[in-house]
């Protein structure tokens, strides 16, 4: 890899649960549903087997970096390396995980699936939506008091496009896929298929931990979760926790569910009784998931379970407890978390309760502070463990019935992990000065590793793969077809820039009056600066919104908000001649940016030029692709406008990244194959697949075979 290396910031908590999918179907989104089918015709061949392990993050130069540092810790990728090479693998535009992965999901580039990024925007009220889910309004019939009855509404996938295992099935191909991500709504494969990435939690998108401490901090909502005061009386504290929006209730408010926590001093260690279990704990100690009920109804006329976590950090001087998100029950699901349906609860008799939630590791605990490294590093390891005992089961079924098709198993390990603990391998990155005491310190305990450092976490991250891909090989045979590929790599993110703050500084958005950028966070008047609200748009021509994108306030496309009777927010930039002409100005100003001697813009991908297919109207009109070191501050990625252009990344944040322009971060090819020559991008690796099992592409899918 020639070029510099980075990644996105917090995704956005934004998505719907809706509880009318607890009285019909869950819909499906747009890729067709194959018939059921126990296994193959009788008469059939049975499929060649092709074993595809995902890593997501997985880079080609920190592999190898890995396997040269510690030769006798990376036996199994060495010796994949010597049989195939290490291949870089072209990613998306721009590099973020639910687009990476719904290309190769579809084996069409953006403009076909229709995924651009984390972050969508409301074309009416330039307000965020999630980019991999669109709502479906619903409706009420009112019925007495605070109750009422839903109609309709909830969530469908957003990605257009027929997943490759749907259409492996539609030709007899059996295939299990497991913790895909961007698979959810949960498409079915003749075989078993999990969703990974972008699975809801119970009590939201992206899930919502809480802390109960005896002296909870002033502000009591963090970005990613909620402080909760514990008083304790008579050696019990009376607890609860919000689970899903109860759709029966008018404002569709959290049901909570209660539970009470014994303490015993003396004994330092608590009994947590929730009502069907009760668990007893230590300080330092992470439980096992344990089940909550959420009553939607009275009387027992509908309740909901969920699935929860705690972590004790304390109890004296100060009570600490930390809870996870609620995630969906796979007992007794809400909505599928496994096709076919019963498989999730299958799954749990084999391994025992597993994080459902598609993003498992608790990166925002670890951003507002209630996790410290240590403890969420703790966390991610018991993530790990889980996956690995996942990844036995799901072989014991793939071989069980015979060890043909196609079999998908992802790792989240690497990416989530990078994100968080890079300034401890990156000693040039800000935040690094602040935790090199904790860089230099023993850290066997987690990695397994004698000797192992804190400053070593990102090698030790691949170091943890090497068993994996070990113990895969070595159940499927040293001759079955094996790939390990990533949807992206990673690199340092040191500094970053704020699009909608520039975008101010250089004329093309407009302040209404009275309006201006956010002052210092440290200014007792500082107060959040949104697009929505602050911005003139009968004045604005561009804004950002999302980790890479860049829109115009494009007349006919970006429309009037009927709210807002005063004026009128319709585009003002005219399509053709002159939203082409203002295009090239922003894209030529934005490559030409520098910070110090530094560039900050790598390459600023206009919509027109690199996407195509029935969706490529939805595009963002530019894709802002940094540097190595750079990235799109979470404030701007979410429509704020920050106080500064440029800072250093400091605070609670991702400190590793891959949102950048895609050359910096490809992803990774490994194969005990022989890879055609040129370059291979994830679309033509979802064009390989399907062409093993002689399966010609279909309209929108553009790509090329990879292996010999």
């Amino acid at each position: 890899m020639s070029a510099p290396h980075a990644r996105p910031t917090g995704v956005l908590g934004v998505g719907v649960l809706a509880l009318g999918a607890a009285l019909a179907p869950w819909p499906r989104g747009e890729a067709p549903t194959p018939a059921p089918v126990a296994g193959p015709p009788a008469a059939a061949p049975a499929a060649p087997p092709l074993v595809v392990l995902g890593i997501d993050g997985m880079d080609p130069e920190l592999l190898m970096e890995a396997i040269e540092r510690y030769p006798d810790r990376m036996p199994n990728f060495a010796k994949l390396v010597a049989e195939g090479g290490v291949h870089s693998l072209g990613t998306s535009i721009p590099p973020q995980s639910p687009v990476a992965w719904s290309n190769f999901i579809t084996g069409m580039n953006p403009g076909g699936h229709g995924v651009y990024d984390f972050i969508h925007r409301d074309p009416v009220t330039r307000m965020p939506l999630p980019g991999s889910v669109k709502a479906i309004a619903g409706s009420h019939m009112s019925l007495w008091g605070e109750w009422q009855f839903p109609l309709g509404g909830g969530s469908e996938s957003n990605r257009s496009g027929e997943s490759f295992w749907v259409t492996l099935a539609k030709h007899g191909i059996p295939a299990d896929i497991w913790r895909m991500p961007a698979n959810f709504p949960v498409e079915p494969a003749k075989g078993l298929s999990f969703p990974g990435m972008m699975t809801p939690a119970l009590d939201s998108a992206y899930g919502t931990y809480t802390i109960y401490a005896s002296d909870p901090p002033i502000e009591l909502h963090k970005s990613g979760g909620v402080y909760v005061q514990a008083i304790e009386r008579d050696g019990r504290i009376r607890a609860e926790i919000e689970g899903p929006p109860n759709s029966f209730k008018e404002h569709d408010p959290h049901q909570k569910a209660s539970f009470d926590i014994y303490v015993d001093h003396d004994a330092q260690a608590i009994a947590i009784d929730v009502g069907d279990d009760v668990i007893v704990m230590e300080p330092g100690e992470w439980s096992d998931f344990v089940t909550l009920n959420f009553e939607l109804l009275p009387a027992g006329m509908m309740d909901m379970s969920g699935i929860v976590r705690f972590y004790l950090r304390s109890i004296d001087p100060e009570f600490v407890l930390y809870a996870s998100p609620v995630n969906i029950d796979p007992i007794d699901p809400v909505m599928p978390v496994a096709e076919p349906s019963d498989e999730s609860a299958k799954l749990v008799d084999a391994i025992g309760y597993y994080y459902t939630q598609g993003m498992a590791e608790e990166v925002n605990a670890l951003k507002d502070g209630a996790l410290d490294d240590r403890e969420f590093m703790q966390q991610t390891k018991l993530v790990y463990d889980q996956r690995v005992h996942m990844m036995d089961y799901a072989l014991d079924r793939y071989l069980g019935r015979g060890g043909d098709g196609l079999f998908f198993f992802y790792y989240s390990t690497v990416d989530l992990n990078c994100h968080m603990m890079w300034r401890f391998h990156d000693e040039q990155h800000p935040q690094h000065p602040l935790i090199a005491k904790m860089a230099e310190e023993d850290s066997s305990d987690w990695s397994g590793r004698a000797g192992s450092k804190w400053k070593e976490v990102v090698y030790d991250l691949y170091l943890l793969m090497d068993p994996v891909l070990g113990r895969l090989r070595e159940r499927v045979g040293e001759d079955t077809p094996v790939v390990v590929m990533s949807d992206h790599g990673f690199a340092p993110y040191r500094r970053k820039f704020s699009l909608n703050r520039w975008l101010v500084e250089e004329g093309y958005m407009v302040l209404k009056d009275g309006f201006t950028p956010e002052l210092e966070r440290t200014d007792p008047s500082y107060a959040k600066v949104e697009i929505w609200n602050a911005v003139d748009w009968t004045r604005t021509r561009a804004y950002g919104m999302g980790f890479n994108g860049l829109y115009l306030n494009l007349a006919g496309r970006e429309q009037d908000d009927p709210a807002t009777k005063d004026v009128d927010e319709s585009g003002i930039v005219q399509p053709g001649a002159e939203a082409d002409a203002l295009l090239a100005e922003i894209k030529q100003k934005l490559e030409a940016l520098r910070d110090g001697d530094e560039v900050v813009v790598l390459t600023a991908d206009l919509a027109k030029d690199v996407y195509h297919g029935s969706r490529a109207a939805e595009a963002p009109d530019m894709q802002v692709g940094y540097n190595a070191g750079y990235g799109n501050s979470d404030a701007s990625s979410t429509g704020r406008i920050p106080h500064d252009i440029l800072a250093d990344n400091l605070g609670g944040t991702f400190n590793g990244n891959h949102l950048m322009a895609p050359e910096v971060v490809p992803g990774i090819l490994l194969t005990n194959g022989k890879v055609r020559p040129g370059e291979h991008a994830l679309e033509d690796l979802t064009i390989e697949i399907l062409e093993r099992y002689g399966i010609a592409p279909h309209d929108g899918q553009a790509g090329h075979r990879v292996l010999e």
